[in-house]
C-alpha cells in the first residue's frame, strides 16, 4: 500500500524570517510610537514610501550591494522590473526630490518593514523595521549634528542611558582625498581600498607599493586605520596627514566642528574618531556616524549622502540614520534585564452588567487595557492583573489576588 506524503510544516517560516508574538511586538510598537512622537516633536515630517517601486528608481545611489538585496519582480500592467525595498533612504530622497521640491530644507522621517534577499551575517533578519531620518537642502555641520542628535535622542527611547552609547564619528572625505593625492587607477585603488576595510597596514603598503604611489602619499594612506580614539586623535591626526590636500583638513575641521556640538550636548556620551572607517563609501561623501550599546552591538547609523537626488533631477545634500527597530527593542529589552512595560488588561466578568458598559468605556479612554470576558471562554482572566468588579452600586478596579503567572508565561 503506497505511503502519504508526509505533510509539510506548514508553520515554518523562512530562513532569516520571522514574526513577534504580543510581548515582543509590543515592545517593538511601543518604540515605533514613541520614535514618530519624539521626531515630530523635533520639526519633522513623516513620509509612508511604498513597500514597492521601480528598480531603477529604488536602486538610486545605493550601489551594487542593495541590488544583491532587492527582492525583484515583474509588473504585470507594463512589464517593467520592480523591486521591494530593502532600504527606504532612496525613496524618502525620491519624495524630497519630486513630491516635496521647494526651495528650504526638508526633514523627512519614516518607519516600515525592509525585504531583504540575503540576511546580514548568520540568523540575521531579513524583514527588519526599518526606522530612520533624513536632512535635505543642507550642506553645513550643524544639520549633521541636528541628525545625530536626534539619532542619539532615538535610541534611548528604549531605556538605555547616554552612558551606555559609544558614538562612533568618521569622515569618507579624509580617505577620498589622500586616494587622489596618491594617483591611484581605479583597480590599484580598489585593491587598497579592500585593503583598508580588513585593517591591514602591511597589505595597504604592499598595494600603494605596487600602485606607484609616492612614499608620503603611501605613509598617509597606511596611517588611516591606526587612526582611532577619543577626541584627542585629531590633533595626531593633524600631525601624521600633514602634507596632504586642503580636503584632508576641511574634513578634519568638520569632524572636530560635529565631536564638539555632540560633546556639549551629550556630555555622557563616548565618542570614538576612526578616520579608518569607511561603510558606505561608495555611496557616502562626507560624516560617518553610528552609535553602539555598551556591548558594542550596532543601534542606528548613518552619515552624509549629498546629490543623492541628483537622479531624480534635484541635487540636494543630504544626511540621515536609520536602524532597525526590533533589533533596538530587543537590546533595550535584554539590557534592562526583563519586561517594561506593557500593562496586563483590566478583566471584566460582567461587561453587560447595569453600569459596566459606562465604566469600561471611562477606563478605555483613561487609557487602560480592558478585556471584556466571552461566555464559555475559559483562562482569560489569567491573562490579566486587575478585574472590574461591582461592590454595591459602584464599581472598581482591584488586583486579581494572586496574580496569575500564567499572564507572564503564554503570551511571550
Amino acid at each position: 500500500m503506497p505511503q502519504t506524503p508526509a505533510r509539510p510544516d506548514r508553520w515554518q517560516l523562512p530562513d532569516g524570517v520571522d514574526e513577534r508574538l504580543p510581548r515582543a511586538a509590543w515592545r517593538v510598537e511601543r518604540l515605533r510610537r514613541a520614535f514618530v512622537d519624539t521626531c515630530a516633536s523635533w520639526g519633522f515630517e513623516f513620509v509612508m514610501p511604498p513597500l514597492v517601486e521601480y528598480l531603477d528608481s529604488l536602486l538610486t545611489g545605493s550601489g551594487e550591494n542593495m541590488d544583491l538585496q532587492t527582492f525583484k519582480l515583474i509588473d504585470q500592467q507594463n512589464g517593467r522590473t520592480l523591486g521591494i525595498r530593502a532600504d527606504m533612504t532612496p525613496q524618502v530622497a525620491r519624495i524630497d526630490a519630486h513630491a516635496l521640491a521647494g526651495p528650504g530644507p526638508n526633514r523627512l522621517f519614516y518607519t516600515g518593514t525592509v525585504l531583504r534577499a540575503l540576511a546580514d551575517g548568520a540568523g540575521g533578519d531579513r524583514g527588519p523595521q526599518h526606522f530612520g531620518a533624513e536632512l535635505f537642502g543642507h550642506a553645513g555641520f550643524e544639520s549633521d549634528v541636528e541628525v545625530i542628535r536626534l539619532m542619539l535622542a532615538s535610541v534611548q527611547l528604549g531605556g538605555l542611558g547616554p552612558e551606555a552609547l559609544l558614538l562612533d564619528l568618521g569622515h569618507v572625505g579624509v580617505y577620498r582625498a589622500l586616494a587622489a593625492d596618491a594617483a591611484l587607477e581605479p583597480a590599484d585603488e580598489s585593491l587598497v581600498f579592500e585593503a583598508l576595510q580588513r585593517g591591514s597596514v602591511p597589505d595597504v603598503r604592499d598595494r600603494l607599493a605596487a600602485a606607484g604611489a609616492t612614499s608620503d602619499a603611501a605613509s598617509r594612506l597606511a596611517a588611516l586605520p591606526t587612526l582611532r580614539g577619543d577626541g584627542s586623535l585629531l590633533a595626531r591626526a593633524r600631525t601624521v596627514l600633514a602634507g596632504a590636500s586642503p580636503a584632508v583638513a576641511e574634513a578634519l575641521d568638520t569632524l572636530e566642528r560635529v565631536l564638539e556640538a555632540v560633546q556639549d550636548s551629550h556630555p555622557s556620551v563616548r565618542v570614538l574618531i576612526d578616520l579608518g572607517e569607511l561603510r558606505g563609501f561608495r555611496y557616502h561623501t562626507g560624516m560617518l556616524f553610528a552609535v553602539h550599546d555598551a556591548r558594542g552591538a550596532e543601534l542606528a547609523n548613518g552619515g552624509r549622502y549629498d546629490r543623492i537626488g541628483d537622479a531624480f533631477g534635484r541635487a540636494r545634500p543630504a544626511t540621515g540614520f536609520s536602524g532597525d527597530l526590533g533589533h533596538l527593542a530587543d537590546l533595550s529589552h535584554d539590557a534592562a534585564g526583563g519586561e517594561g512595560g506593557e500593562r496586563l488588561p483590566v478583566h471584566v466578568g460582567e461587561p453587560d452588567a447595569p453600569g459596566a458598559r459606562a465604566e469600561i468605556a471611562r477606563l478605555r479612554v483613561a487609557g487602560e487595557r480592558v478585556l471584556c470576558a466571552l461566555p464559555g471562554a475559559d483562562g482569560e482572566r489569567t491573562r490579566c492583573d486587575r478585574e472590574l468588579v461591582r461592590v454595591g452600586d459602584a464599581w472598581h478596579v482591584r488586583p486579581i489576588d494572586p496574580p496569575s503567572a500564567a499572564s507572564s508565561s503564554t503570551i511571550t
